[in-house]
């Protein structure tokens, strides 16, 4: 028997989470949520939409998860806002890995992750929660990657390389093993980073800062 799902979102990723959910997993997705300031649409995917405010009364903790999909708006800071929400109703938060996912760490892999088909997850590789692994990155042996992270496609992460809380690193970008990047950190497509990286800096292309800039504009990208 498939244990009942809640997606918080109504848009692309929750659409996205919907069809991972409903095809590849042990849950059943049975509604939406949004915030009520929010709240455009009775249903999506053809299913119900209920504020957030009242998600409780309609499917309560005791029965149901629940999954947070949201993107890396505000450098990842949105999706953490939810997710502590949704902690502190009392619910249990599902993580997706894809069937189709090579995941060789032993399950260190925290809730609300969402790991998308042909990630390569090494030995011995850490990863915290609310993390997204979008499709094809490759994660090295002994790597960390800590809560709210967000990675997209492509991203080659080399062995013993620590990622810390809510960054965002971008298509194609790669970091050399055996460096640290602090929190916030937003690393631009293609970018390659070699030595460490300090919280809240911008690097774009070989690995130069666009300067240490304040979180307050981190948060527009």
């Amino acid at each position: 028997m498939k244990t009942p799902l809640v997606i918080f979102g109504a848009g692309d990723i929750a659409q996205l989470a919907h069809y991972y959910f409903s095809h590849d997993s042990s849950y059943e997705v049975v509604a939406f949520c949004v915030d009520a300031a929010y709240l455009e649409q009775s249903s999506f995917c053809g299913l119900p939409v209920v504020p957030f405010e009242e998600v409780a009364d309609r499917y309560p903790a005791e029965g149901h998860a629940m999954f947070v999909a949201l993107s890396y708006a505000k450098v990842n800071a949105l999706r953490k806002a939810k997710y502590e929400a949704v902690k502190e109703k009392g619910y249990r938060l599902a993580a997706y890995v894809s069937s189709r996912a090579t995941v060789l760490n032993d399950g260190q892999i925290g809730e609300n992750c969402f790991i998308l088909e042909n990630n390569v997850i090494q030995p011995f590789v850490s990863i915290g929660n609310n993390v997204t692994l979008w499709s094809g990155n490759h994660i090295g042996h002994h790597s960390t990657i800590a809560d709210h992270c967000f990675l997209a496609s492509h991203v080659v992460v080399s062995g013993g390389v620590t990622i810390g809380q809510q960054c965002f690193i971008g298509v194609n970008a790669t970091l050399r093993d055996h460096i640290t990047l602090g929190e916030r950190c937003v690393i631009g497509a293609g970018t390659l980073i070699l030595v460490d990286a300090e919280s809240e800096g911008v690097y774009v292309q070989q690995a130069t800062p666009r300067s240490a800039v304040p979180s307050s504009r981190l948060r527009k990208i």
